[in-house]
């Protein structure tokens, strides 16, 4: 009996180590990519820290009802009805093109290059496909072989609903280069990106792959990690200066001070592409409410701004449209110009900004 237990008990330790050695949670900086994250400022006491003080949750909320409350879901927080979605136009732009694919993914095109932001095309944001929740129904209108050659792919953080392992596979070898926080690269160079085409910045670090264009690292609130360990790869917000553009792109951030001196710092912004859902009470400080993503646009000092990170995933509480219908409203009362495509829909910004509520029933 006991020579039994023994092989079982060694089974189970090795089937733990094949899991945890999967290669969908990547891979921890080390080597001289491990040292300049320690000497960045706000390393301390073995992780990255926050600008400001960012517990993961308020002193009187537990872990259990956190999970508790996750368990008993909400009854509306995904879509009755398939999503609608339109045929994304790829034909290369001078002009500033947006294309949003739900969630935090879209198309950049401008000055005839393509830049894809966090490209996650899996059905849930989860490192295994049989557990969490699935995307919205009507969501998987497109994939990685639908997208033409791409300049640039930029990764703000590698949680998996921004960096998502199958999506990289499939988009590595038609993309020139990535562009992403520091310690980020540690993944995809585990994945099979050349270290030769990544570049990761730390906060206030630039660089420019294309000409005429650059792209900078900035602050942002909120946190990183795929397996146990959090906070050992940079999480950021990212400016992109185009021939005639600038551009906000958010990332995951909560509200905070960061943003005025953002804009103070390097706008104002032409677009400010800004995280709106996602967030509860449970968890205020990593993610923005509405009414603060329209307060965080003001103090980008944007002259538009575009809610993402809702309308493909459900990783919160919330309903699904609350986030948009939120926002939209607080832009309206403070009358800031805001625009709300479809999935799929290809726009350029200043001559057929889309503003249609196409969420309303649904």
């Amino acid at each position: 009996m006991n020579y039994s237990w023994a092989v079982i008990l060694v089974v189970i330790v090795l089937i733990v180590i094949y899991i945890l050695n999967l290669p969908v949670f990547g891979k921890h900086p080390n080597g001289k990519r491990l040292e300049k994250i320690k000497n960045l400022a706000m390393y301390q006491d073995g992780e990255i820290k926050n600008q400001s003080l960012t517990p993961t949750k308020p002193d009187d909320v537990s872990y259990w009802q956190m999970i508790k409350k996750m368990i008993e879901g909400n009854e509306n927080g995904s879509p009755k009805k398939a999503l609608p979605h339109v045929t994304p136009d790829f034909n290369r732009s001078e002009k500033l093109k947006i294309t949003w694919f739900g969630h935090s993914s879209y198309l950049i095109q401008v000055d005839g290059k393509n830049i894809l932001v966090d490209p996650v095309f899996s059905e849930r944001t989860s490192p295994f496909q049989f557990m969490g929740t699935k995307r919205f129904a009507g969501t998987d209108f497109i994939a990685p072989k639908d997208f033409p050659k791409l300049d640039v792919i930029l990764i703000t953080h590698d949680h998996y609903d921004h960096l998502d392992y199958a999506s990289i596979l499939a988009l590595k070898d038609q993309t020139t280069h990535f562009i992403t926080s520091l310690g980020v690269g540690a993944h995809l160079e585990h994945w099979g990106v050349k270290p030769s085409q990544i570049t990761e910045l730390a906060w206030g670090e630039q660089t420019s792959p294309l000409p005429s264009t650059s792209f900078t690292a900035a602050p942002a609130r909120h946190f990183s990690g795929r397996l146990f360990k959090r906070n050992q790869t940079l999480w950021s917000s990212f400016v992109l200066k185009t021939k005639n553009n600038n551009i906000y792109l958010g990332g995951d951030s909560g509200y905070d001070a960061h943003f005025k001196t953002i804009g103070a710092t390097y706008g104002p912004f032409d677009l400010a592409i800004l995280e709106c859902g996602q967030y509860n009470k449970m968890w205020p400080w990593i993610h923005m409410f509405p009414e603060q993503v329209a307060q965080a646009s003001i103090d980008l000092n944007a002259k538009v701004f575009m809610p993402v990170h809702w309308g493909k995933y459900k990783l919160a509480l919330h309903d699904w449209d609350e986030p948009i219908k939120l926002v939209v409203k607080k832009a309206e009362e403070l009358k800031l110009p805001i625009v709300t495509p479809q999935l799929g829909e290809s726009f350029t910004l200043g001559e057929n900004n889309p503003t249609y509520k196409w969420w309303l029933n649904l």
